[in-house]
């Protein structure tokens, strides 16, 4: 009894470490995952772990999810790529089930806070690099300041961050007048570093974050709702255009990117617009199983070849957009396969009682559908983690265990 203590608190120091190590360092997070997992396969009782993922339909969605990468491996023709993808979605195998199991109710503020800490580190140290007091490092730039990730990542992580501390404000009746003007703080400065940085998905999923909680403020008031959003979103947007150059200007090349796609090979919405044609193309011929777990670099090149030959479209591994990657991969089986991941998360939201695990719990899936749209932030290092982390506690029935 005493060691199964022991091996819980270990589990809880180990999870608020990697809340906090999770949009820091690649390495450090991959160390305390290497832990857990380790601990967690030599600690026995594995009937009871059996018993909690096979009840949970999440789980068991998302395991399916990950053997269909490993059945589409037999009509691949690419095995070292195929392996490849094989790694990148290993956390839907192993570390969401390993996750979910040992999350304890009692200690979800602790996570959150250890993440969101961790955020206010990352962002403090943006705007060290932004107003030039110390050197930018890594992946940060004086104008894009995003150090420990790229602004791919960083933006919708912030955009998350952003969400969480909102509701608190709104819905956390405990807290203090310090606590209050410190969150208040804290939401402010990192909206303002949202639109310094140069994340247009993250800058999207901000505003989609800030809908859904306006909606959620003003439970079945929808008039009054639309009303504030109407408001207060081109608010948002006129603000930061007029104060942020690097927001101005990639609003500006947004417009024209969009406008002008044709013509904009080198553009990112015109690279975009060309890898969905030219996936669209391959998936028609293999609608229903796809073309295999790592064939997709190696099909795409050869439909790139013969629609659009010019020079400066160039060949990719990826269509920045999940939803056509896993199409093309895995096909229609696939694309079901993970939709329903975010149906049983969506549906399971409703079902609880607790407030901020009906809220975020229905806000986590609905950013990355959005997200999702842009990139493969499934692929990712920082924003699966999150992903992945959070669900193993929104989404977990703990009256069951």
């Amino acid at each position: 009894m005493l060691g199964n203590l022991v091996l819980d608190k270990t589990y809880q120091y180990l999870l608020i470490a990697l809340a906090f190590l999770l949009p820091l360092t690649v390495s450090g997070a991959n160390t305390i995952i290497v832990i857990i997992c380790f601990l967690w396969l030599l600690s026995g009782d594995y009937k009871s772990k059996f018993n909690q993922i096979i009840s949970s339909k999440l789980l068991i969605a998302s395991i399916v999810f990950y053997f269909l990468h490993i059945i589409g491996m037999i009509w691949t023709k690419d095995i070292s790529w195929g392996f490849h993808i094989l790694h990148k979605m290993w956390y839907f195998i192993l570390l969401l089930p390993v996750l979910f199991t040992i999350v304890k109710k009692e200690y979800i503020n602790v996570y959150v806070y250890a993440f969101l800490l961790a955020i206010a580190v990352t962002e403090i140290i943006s705007y060290l690099i932004w107003f030039e007091i110390v050197g930018p490092f890594k992946n940060a730039t004086v104008l894009n300041p995003t150090p420990f990730m790229s602004h791919i990542s960083y933006n919708p992580i912030l955009a998350f961050a952003i969400y969480l501390v909102l509701h608190q404000l709104f819905f956390n009746k405990k807290l203090s007048n310090l606590v209050f003007f410190f969150y208040s703080f804290f939401a402010f400065s990192m909206t303002v570093n949202m639109f310094i940085t140069a994340g247009r998905a993250g800058q999207v999923t901000f505003f989609l974050v800030l809908a859904i909680l306006i909606f959620q403020i003003f439970d079945k008031q929808r008039i009054k709702s639309l009303l504030v959003i109407l408001i207060m979103m081109p608010s948002i947007v006129i603000t930061a255009y007029q104060f942020s150059d690097l927001f101005q200007k990639r609003v500006d090349l947004a417009i024209i990117e969009v406008t002008e796609s044709s013509d904009q090979y080198y553009s990112s919405v015109g690279v975009r617009i060309n890898y969905f044609k030219n996936s669209l193309d391959v998936i028609k011929q293999n609608p229903i199983i796809g073309i295999g777990t790592g064939d997709f670099p190696r099909e795409y090149k050869k439909i790139n070849q013969i629609n659009t030959p010019h020079p400066s479209m160039p060949n990719t591994t990826n269509p920045h957009n999940m939803y056509i990657l896993v199409t093309m991969q895995l096909g229609l089986v696939g694309l079901f396969s993970m939709l329903s991941i975010f149906y049983y998360q969506i549906k399971l939201s409703f079902n609880s009682h607790i407030k901020f695990i009906q809220d975020v719990g229905f806000t986590l899936p609905l950013l990355f559908l959005v997200l999702m749209l842009s990139d493969s932030y499934l692929l990712g290092h920082y924003t699966t983690l999150m992903y992945v982390f959070f669900s193993s506690f929104l989404y977990k029935d703990f009256e069951k265990t």
